[in-house]
């Protein structure tokens, strides 16, 4: 049972990871330096829970945040950050996980973790693509309100409610799937 909760946490912060790439890494540095919780982080990444680690993931938390307020360095930000969420979303699923055999292991951690977390970064910068398109930027505000409020709320979800928060992360991949068959679909439309 302990092994499930693990790998729900780290998917669900693996997610949180798509929205904001540093934001779960730092509430895990938190919570890691202050041993709060049921669940946490793994021996061999036990760096995590460090001062130094705590400082460096909220300086770059609050950075990262402010950025996407700012017109055009946000959608700048997006293209590095689609690859930076995948090593976040894949860190975070390993430093979360109960020890298995390493082959098992990292194939969860790069196909759950990286895999959900690039996936929902690159559905979220297509949605700043577009605000930027149809509102000329002045809906991005928004969008970057709801990105890190998602981070936050699916950060403390998977940690302290790890069965939740995968529930909240399927039913986000599925509303992602469903938008974007809706858009194939009228895409292929004459």
């Amino acid at each position: 049972m302990e092994l499930i909760l693990s790998i729900c946490l780290g998917i669900g912060l693996a997610a949180a990871c798509g929205f904001r790439v540093f934001i779960p890494l730092f509430l895990a540095s938190i919570l890691s330096y202050f041993d709060i919780g049921t669940f946490g982080i793994t021996d061999s990444f036990e760096w995590i829970g460090s001062l130094p680690a705590l400082l460096t993931f909220g300086i770059a938390s609050l950075v990262e945040v402010f950025a996407y307020y700012i017109p055009f360095v946000d959608n700048a930000l997006d293209s590095i950050a689609v690859p930076l969420a995948t090593i976040s979303g894949t860190l975070i699923t390993m430093s979360t996980m109960l020890e298995l055999e390493p082959l098992v292991q990292w194939s969860i951690a790069l196909i759950a973790g990286g895999g959900i977390a690039g996936m929902i970064k690159g559905s979220s910068a297509g949605t700043r693509l577009v605000s930027s398109g149809t509102t000329g930027g002045l809906a991005n505000p928004i969008v970057s309100t709801a990105e890190t409020s998602a981070s936050i709320g699916i950060s403390f979800l998977a940690w302290f409610f790890p069965f939740l928060g995968i529930a909240v992360v399927l039913i986000i991949l599925f509303v992602l799937y469903r938008i974007i068959k809706r858009f194939r679909r009228k895409k292929a439309e004459p």
